[in-house]
């Protein structure tokens, strides 16, 4: 499975008639199925990327994308695995999609660029030291990583064995050379471009353009790279979407229950705004649209279905709909 995230888009803007994204609009969407209904989980972006992975809902700290990268304060364990507390890194009992996989004999890696381009950081598993400030948050010349938008960097039970770390989250390069072959290629491929590339910045640092022209044109360089690739080929699934809606979006969908730490994760809503997605897949049928809810904990589900593991978080919550017939079905029901 491969995963990729973009930053910030309305639906309209991203699949809409007039939207400059001319890959993922025009030439992606007719390969798989639009997901019209797939929302975000809060904002900002931190809270949306450790949804994906972890199930967990946010908190004030994360809400704030964790400016000063500090411990999680633990309360104690609530419903639905819900971590009681605030903070940023969460306590090692807290587990991530990679830590299922790797208990389950499965591969995973986080692809992520820029994370290299420090000339004073690590080039793999790069993330602050615990107790101080974030200094990705705003992009730099030649190194527009965001520590922010590579959720794995919030846990122990990530950070806490570096060389497994190192091994697991790297740089967006290394996908090329592990797209060769079927068994270079982990079953979960989880993919961050730069502060530009994923269209957050509007123009970028560089003086590219920014926003969705400038993800679009990311997309069309890797994207058929992993269209071509043996992995993808014989039993491939790709999922295109976004953190969060921009702006005030703060909708929600599928009946996921409020975070005990943050009653609003949208912070002036339920959710992070509809923003839509794309699944493409040789079980998906092409130019199909499904307007089933979903949203990021779905997606984590829908992630764990297929490699058979059990549900984090409020990817267990009673009545979240995962990917189904619906998706995978040769021809899905579409309500009018």
């Amino acid at each position: 499975m491969f995963v990729i995230n973009l930053e910030n888009k309305s639906f309209e803007e991203t699949w809409g008639a007039a939207s400059p994204a001319t890959f993922l609009n025009g030439t992606l969407r007719p390969k798989g199925q639009l997901l019209s209904q797939y929302y975000g989980t809060a904002h900002f972006s931190l809270g949306n990327y450790i949804a994906q992975i972890s199930g967990q809902g946010p908190n004030p700290d994360t809400q704030a994308d964790c400016v000063q990268f500090k411990e999680f304060v633990s309360t104690g364990t609530g419903d639905n695995q819900q971590e009681l507390g605030t903070g940023c890194v969460y306590p090692k009992n807290v587990k991530t999609i990679g830590d299922q996989l790797t208990a389950a004999g499965k591969t995973w890696r986080a692809y992520q660029e820029d994370i290299g381009n420090s000339a004073t950081e690590a080039k793999t598993c790069r993330h602050p030291v615990i107790g101080e400030g974030d200094t990705t948050l705003v992009a730099r010349q030649g190194d527009m990583y965001a520590t922010r938008h590579n959720p794995f960097m919030y846990f122990h039970s990530i950070i806490d064995d570096p060389a497994s770390c190192a091994e697991n989250v790297v740089g967006y390069d290394a996908l090329t050379t592990d797209l060769a072959s079927e068994s270079t290629t982990p079953n979960l491929a989880y993919i961050t471009p730069n502060l530009c590339h994923d269209g957050h910045d509007t123009p970028c640092v560089d003086g590219q353009p920014g926003g969705l022209v400038s993800s679009d044109k990311m997309l069309s360089e890797i994207v058929p790279a992993i269209l071509a690739s043996p992995a993808f080929k014989k039993d491939g699934m790709l999922i295109v979407t976004f953190d969060e809606a921009e702006g005030d979006d703060s909708t929600a969908c599928c009946d996921t229950p409020p975070s005990p730490n943050a009653p609003m994760p949208g912070r002036n809503g339920p959710g992070g705004g509809r923003v839509g997605a794309v699944v493409v897949a040789a079980t998906v049928e092409a130019g199909s649209e499904n307007d089933t809810p979903y949203n990021h904990y779905a997606l984590l589900c829908s992630i764990e279905n297929v490699f058979g593991l059990d549900h984090l978080g409020f990817a267990g919550a009673p009545g979240l709909k995962c990917f189904g017939p619906d998706v995978y079905a040769a021809k899905p029901t579409i309500t009018p």
